[in-house]
């Protein structure tokens, strides 16, 4: 398997569909363009939904492990009743008053420490992440960036220079600096003294080429790194960067509302204070909005001096949505669900992975997990084809998940937080399947 960035680390090559998908597939091309890629050798034509499972074409039902957009679950009743009575009352933007985004915003911004005080919204995390770095920009007067090597942080013009694992013809921006991800599994103690280490190279750096320190950004799982769920790498690096007069992004919309089970946001977990919050996928459980969450002070700059307008951010039907999807959290205890069904699926997994040398790792909190194809366990030297071929072998299987890290070799396995105990026992009876199979 080639390998290149994120998009294509587990994308359909044009090889493996059967005459009526590639049907599709030609005419999505045609009318989409080739810049699009599909999921695994044989793209799955899905039409349905529910709760963590998907349906395709033929009524085959599929299990989810893979979709945080949907992170309450696929077509959620009480999200879609939200949306669909607030659909067919008004729907307009953000510059005529309504209650519905005050009221959202009070109770996202209860979920967050008191010094998030502010909250803006866009579409997407990509907006969110660009509002992010002008808004940081504004505050320290600097245009220099800290990313991770293999991060993703959208793809907006600002956003695809700060994220190095999309690849391709995209180039990291010149103010930005790349430093390696926390990975825990080849560190072990050290990780969080080498990551203080690099930010501080990094910081060096972008003030001998002039152009100081704005931020540092990472997602606080290190998603597309690899999952790196070890809580003690923040905390040093983002003083350093204060000390330096930058300030710290988490971009949340991976590891936020609830996914790790232990905390509401993947910062928590980290010991810090952001002084500024992006989210987006999992807000509204599919429906495109995205917020920024910020501290009032780190905000005022930005705000006294730039007219902020997003059509669509935070419109009426966004609000209902995502408010219900802070009913389905809390009323369904999602959070105690994902540690619980969470521990269960790494407890069983480390065990299937005990006796097969090709798993190196399993990592993760909640319902994130990382599964790291080794080529041997001594060298830890990452298995790309590994990886890939357990992905596709468990789409044969009916199970969805996909890859991540620097060379594809982690397994990422992020379901709906609705995923269950029996969802845990039909993945592991799969993946052992495939395991056996590849061996």
């Amino acid at each position: 398997m080639s390998f290149s960035n994120i998009m294509d680390s587990n994308s359909y090559t044009g090889q493996s569909a059967d005459p009526d998908t590639e049907k599709l597939i030609e005419a999505r091309t045609h009318l989409l363009g080739p810049a699009y890629r599909l999921f695994y050798e044989r793209p799955v034509h899905l039409v349905r939904g529910s709760g963590s499972h998907m349906f395709d074409a033929d009524g085959t039902r599929y299990l989810d492990a893979y979709n945080n957009v949907v992170s309450v679950g696929h077509c959620h009743p009480h999200v879609v009743a939200a949306l669909t009575r607030q659909a067919e009352t008004l729907n307009t933007h953000t510059r005529y008053l309504h209650e519905g985004i005050v009221e959202y915003s009070q109770r996202l911004l209860a979920t967050f420490p008191a010094e998030l005080d502010q909250v803006m919204y866009a579409c997407t995390g990509s907006e969110a992440n660009d509002l992010a770095l002008r808004v940081a920009q504004r505050y320290t007067g600097a245009r220099g960036v800290i990313v991770t090597r293999d991060a993703y942080h959208g793809n907006t013009e600002a956003v695809t220079a700060i994220s190095p694992s999309l690849g391709g013809a995209t180039t990291v921006g010149s103010h930005v600096r790349a430093v390696a991800a926390p990975d825990s599994y080849r560190s072990g103690t050290e990780v969080a003294e080498r990551f203080l280490a690099d930010v501080e190279a990094a910081i060096a750096e972008l003030k001998a080429a002039g152009f100081g320190l704005s931020a540092l950004i990472v997602d606080t799982f290190f998603s597309s790194d690899g999952i790196y769920p070890d809580p003690s790498v923040l905390a040093p690096a983002v003083a350093a960067v204060r000390a330096a007069g930058g300030v710290f992004i988490a971009d949340e919309v991976q590891p936020g509302f609830g996914r790790t089970g232990e905390t509401m946001w993947g910062f928590t977990r980290h010991g810090v204070v952001p002084d500024l919050v992006t989210m987006g996928k999992p807000m509204a459980n599919g429906l495109p909005v995205a917020a920024m969450a910020a501290r009032s002070e780190v905000l005022e700059a930005f705000a006294r001096e730039v007219p902020y307008f997003n059509t669509f951010g935070g419109n009426p039907v966004s609000m209902a949505a995502a408010a219900a999807v802070l009913d389905v959290i809390e009323g369904e205890e999602l959070m105690a669900n994902a540690a619980r069904v969470g521990t269960a699926l790494r407890d069983e997994l480390t065990r299937l992975a005990a006796d097969d040398p090709r798993v190196g790792d399993v990592r993760g909190a909640g319902l994130y997990v990382g599964i790291e194809m080794v080529t041997d366990r001594a060298g830890a030297g990452p298995d790309r084809a590994a990886a890939h071929d357990l992905v596709n072998a468990m789409r044969d299987r009916k199970v969805l998940i996909s890859v991540c890290g620097a060379q594809g070799s982690v397994l990422k396995v992020r379901p709906p937080l609705v995923f269950s105990l029996s969802d845990v026992d039909w993945f592991c009876t799969e993946f052992a399947d495939a395991l056996r199979e590849l061996r």
